[in-house]
């Protein structure tokens, strides 16, 4: 697969993740029955592993070292951040206040790597 095949399947499983983070998100707080639904523990699962698939595969298939280049491993933190953030606000939070904070969190995290990834920069504006 070429770069620019893979960089298009990245950002579409990315918005696959917001979509499904959300979605699992207003069904927890409300309480849904939904949210134990056996595709909604399939699905996410496998968009993710296309999602980290497609990102390892751009590094490899555009000679890319994280290390080498600080935006990508700023992107490699804030996912990390991100799961972790995203497991408290839909499985381990005891209470719903701290899920909701889970929640609020992750989507900033997840709205800062994004714009790292758009911007190329670690802090997303400043040059």
């Amino acid at each position: 697969m070429d770069y620019t095949t893979l960089k298009y399947l990245h950002a579409l499983t990315v918005v696959v993740t917001l979509a499904l983070f959300l979605l699992r998100g207003f069904w927890m707080l409300a309480d849904s029955p939904r949210l134990q639904a056996r595709w909604l523990k399939i699905a996410p699962h496998i968009n993710d592993t296309l999602l980290l698939t497609a990102a390892i595969a751009l590094l490899l298939v555009g000679g890319l070292n994280p290390l080498d280049h600080p935006w990508i491993m700023a992107k490699i933190i804030g996912l990390l951040a991100y799961i972790g953030l995203g497991t408290v606000a839909l499985k381990r939070g005891r209470t719903k206040s701290i899920r909701v904070k889970a929640m609020i969190a992750a989507l900033g995290v997840f709205a800062y790597i994004v714009a790292v990834a758009v911007t190329k920069q670690v802090i997303p504006g400043v040059a």
